[in-house]
């Protein structure tokens, strides 16, 4: 047998609740096999958030694409006797055969919207649930954490530095992923630059500087070992000393062929000591070296020092990115709304659903910024424009596949056009969201299905 930690564990059906493989077992011994629909949705928006980012469409499409039990997997599930041979033998042939619809990565969504929605065999659609909540919610956790950095801090240079404080490593690579859809311009993620095409920035750490005799020697060094703009850690031992040191040094580097690109701060007060360091480098000649700051950033700090005119051109924001760590979760389910033809909802207090597939139509106003969304039936004809699309048919993607890079664009122009009440880090409130009364109607027929059954 293969070693099970060779697996990718993200790939791996048994990484699932176990609700889903119990269900799916007594699904299939009383033949409940129809067609049925599932939404992804959040209920509420994080205090002081105005918007969320929907993203982590991509990884959900290759979940669904790729989903297969192992041999070993499915020996193991035999061996312990909680699924019946039927179930056993439905799994070793399972593939996934649905359709998805959803929103496009980078679009602004609120509460009661569906995100996407999963149209298969109840069996199918029900199998999944886990996984593709677990990946939307953490790509657009943190993906709307980063969007509010980028939108304080227009022009700068943000990067994501959180690998090393995320929450294992799925988590970090893809934290990297939603950071740079909402808009950063990179990540210090080695693997989300070579799996997913972002661009990678990266300084040097002081246990560099330490290393050396010298912090002069520690900055020469490095800076020959990467003559085309490196970064320089000054804040080692003291960050105007270490800037004066950079000084002395550029003249002749420069004479040599080595440009040095940035210096990097990462204590104390950032905003005194970037005034600082910058009247250094001007008056020693050198205001091209671009000052960057880390150590404790978040989208509030980094709102301060902007509005407080520090000279700081980038920003690496690394803990309270990853971890989202004012917001860590998402208030958000993935519910059946539709079973064989039939309205299905929810009514547990304070949880209730609304039922039926359903679209989010989106109006705009005059200038074209958002002004407020309609949530109705897939099939109503409303005004304004309906953002979910097709994803999946068949279980096959919907070609074109948008790229990274477009999810990118449409994030970004998406933002621009939100109200600025809504991107404000104090927000009060989301869009308005109106329910349409065909939603509502269908709602009633389902709370009499509901009544006529257990009349019976």
């Amino acid at each position: 047998m293969s070693d099970p930690s060779e697996r990718d564990p993200g790939a791996s059906a048994l990484l699932t609740d176990l609700y889903q493989l119990t269900m799916l077992s007594a699904y299939l011994a009383h033949g409940m096999t129809e067609v049925a629909a599932f939404e992804f949705f959040a209920r509420a928006l994080p205090r002081g958030r105005g918007f969320l980012v929907a993203a982590g469409l991509d990884q959900v499409l290759s979940f669904l694409e790729h989903l297969r039990c192992t041999e070993d997997e499915l020996a193991w599930l035999a061996a312990e006797r909680r699924l019946d041979a039927r179930a056993i033998d439905w799994l070793a042939r399972f593939r996934f055969t649905g359709d998805v619809d959803a929103m496009p990565e980078g679009t602004p969504c609120f509460p009661h919207e569906p995100l996407l929605r999963v149209t298969a065999p109840l069996p199918e659609a029900q199998l999944v649930e886990t996984r593709i909540v677990s990946l939307l919610q953490l790509e657009t956790v943190v993906a709307t954490k980063a969007a509010r950095a980028v939108l304080v801090a227009p022009g700068k240079r943000l990067v994501d530095f959180g690998l090393r404080r995320a929450h294992g490593a799925e988590a970090g690579l893809l934290a990297a992923r939603a950071a740079y859809l909402a808009g950063y311009a990179g990540t210090a993620t080695v693997l989300a630059g070579q799996r997913f095409g972002i661009p990678l920035f990266g300084t040097m750490a002081h246990s560099f500087v330490q290393a050396h005799a010298s912090e002069r020697l520690a900055f020469e060094r490095f800076a020959r070992a990467y003559p085309d703009g490196a970064t320089l850690l000054i804040d080692t031992y003291d960050t105007e000393a270490g800037a004066a040191k950079v000084l002395a040094l550029a003249d002749g580097l420069r004479d040599a062929g080595v440009r040095i690109g940035a210096v990097r701060l990462d204590s104390g007060d950032l905003g005194a000591h970037a005034r600082r360091v910058r009247r250094i480098l001007d008056d020693g000649g050198h205001p091209e070296i671009r000052i960057f700051a880390s150590g404790g950033l978040d989208e509030h700090r980094i709102a301060r020092l902007v509005a407080d005119g520090a000279p700081i051109d980038g920003f690496g924001v690394g803990t309270s990115l990853v971890t989202s760590e004012d917001a860590p979760a998402l208030d958000c389910a993935y519910k059946l709304v539709e079973y064989a033809g039939a309205p299905r909802r929810k009514r547990s207090e304070g949880k209730a659903t609304w039922p039926g597939r359903k679209q989010v139509f989106r109006r705009v106003d005059a200038a074209g910024r958002a002004c407020s969304d309609v949530v109705g039936l897939a099939g109503d004809a409303a005004d304004g424009q309906p953002l979910l699309v097709p994803a999946m048919r068949g279980g096959r993607r919907v070609p074109p596949t948008p790229t990274l890079a477009e999810a990118r664009a449409r994030c970004g122009d998406a933002l621009a056009r939100l109200p600025t009440a809504l991107t404000a880090l104090d927000a009060a409130a989301g869009l308005p969201v109106t329910i349409a009364p065909s939603v509502r109607a269908l709602a009633d027929e389902a709370d009499r299905l509901v009544r006529e059954a257990a009349a019976d």
